[in-house]
């Protein structure tokens, strides 16, 4: 299993003993959207895109990443484990 797959299962684990949600998210004819989306107790919600360490999201991902933000939707990009805590706290703050 690569890291990236284990920074998702991980994020997944941590946003269910939130008692939330961190659903897959697929949009079949619209290419480059954020790996999953995150519910939380609430109404908190953010889109969230998972990277192998290092690595940084594509041109398309990016502008996905633009588009959501300016309709108001936060969007994280995650490549290291140590990044989710921070960021559901985020989350759970706006």
């Amino acid at each position: 299993m690569g890291e990236e797959n284990r920074i998702e299962r991980h994020l997944a684990m941590s946003v269910k003993k939130m008692g939330g949600m961190a659903v897959k998210f697929v949009s079949p004819g619209l290419d480059g959207v954020p790996d999953r989306i995150v519910l939380l107790p609430g109404r908190k919600m953010a889109f969230v895109e998972l990277k192998a360490p290092g690595e940084k999201p594509r041109p398309l991902q990016e502008k996905r990443k633009r588009q959501l933000e300016a309709l108001g939707f936060p969007v994280y990009v995650i490549d290291g484990m140590e990044q989710i805590g921070g960021v559901l706290d985020e989350i759970c703050a706006t």
